[in-house]
């Protein structure tokens, strides 16, 4: 797993330098639309019937505020429209990013 090495807000963009030297970008509207919280996705029962979630697929001027790492592997950011709740792996961010 590759990790962070230091993680900045600038403008409206998260800038992630990684440990193998790539650097990412992360608009931070596309940062809250791609929360993968139950909030955002939903979850599923046993029987795959879903629950919760949002069809909302754009937050325009939402920002960062804030972020925290989760144990070793993740990353919680904390949105200036009251989110928090998405806990995004570093894997995650790295896909996001080429996308």
């Amino acid at each position: 797993m590759i990790r962070p090495l230091n993680i900045a807000a600038i403008g409206n963009e998260i800038a992630i330098a990684w440990e193998d030297g790539k650097e990412s970008f992360l608009p931070m509207e596309k940062l809250r639309a791609a929360s993968p919280s139950a909030e955002n996705i939903g979850e599923r029962d046993l029987l795959g019937k879903q629950y919760g979630g949002t069809d909302q697929k754009e937050y325009p001027g939402v920002t960062v505020t804030g972020w925290k790492s989760v144990g070793g592997y993740a990353l919680l950011f904390e949105f200036s429209d009251g989110h928090c709740t998405g806990i995004y792996p570093f894997d995650y961010l790295r896909r996001l990013a080429d996308e």
